[in-house]
């Protein structure tokens, strides 16, 4: 699984890439299905900045003071994000209305954001199919 060499840990974001847009479709076909339906918001999903969150926050954990803690009872300074827990959120759009109606569902944009998904789908099964190419590559010649 993840066994922190890079190999390893870029299979394991794409997979999860994959996952996040799996999910981000299903949330946009379910706004797009609800296009006419009265005071239904619109939901979408959140990953990338999470996700952009802990990778900075590892990268900036060297300069961090250490503290010291005397008692498994005191509260850490720094709680490391790990990028294995980041997770998806779906966010309902509570701030927007369109309509009349109070139903906030712009079919054009869904569209747009239903042909960046699938573009992104694609790439990602891509990369990954390659990441696997050159995984196999280097097992070869180990």
């Amino acid at each position: 699984m993840f066994d922190g060499t890079g190999g390893m840990k870029t299979n394991f974001l794409l997979e999860r890439a994959l996952d996040v847009e799996s999910l981000r479709r299903n949330v946009i076909a379910n706004n797009i299905a609800n296009v006419d339906v009265p005071h239904f918001k619109r939901s979408e999903v959140n990953f990338e900045s999470e996700l952009r969150r802990a990778i900075e926050e590892k990268s900036e954990e060297s300069n961090l003071l250490p503290g010291i803690m005397t008692s498994e009872r005191h509260i850490p300074f720094f709680v490391e994000r790990d990028i294995r827990g980041v997770r998806p959120r779906i966010n309902l759009d509570y701030t927007t209305t369109y309509r009349n109606d109070g139903n906030n569902v712009d079919i054009e944009k869904e569209i747009v954001d239903a042909s960046k998904n699938q573009m992104r789908y694609n790439a990602y099964v891509t990369m990954l199919n390659q990441n696997y190419k050159l995984l196999k590559i280097s097992m070869r010649t180990a």
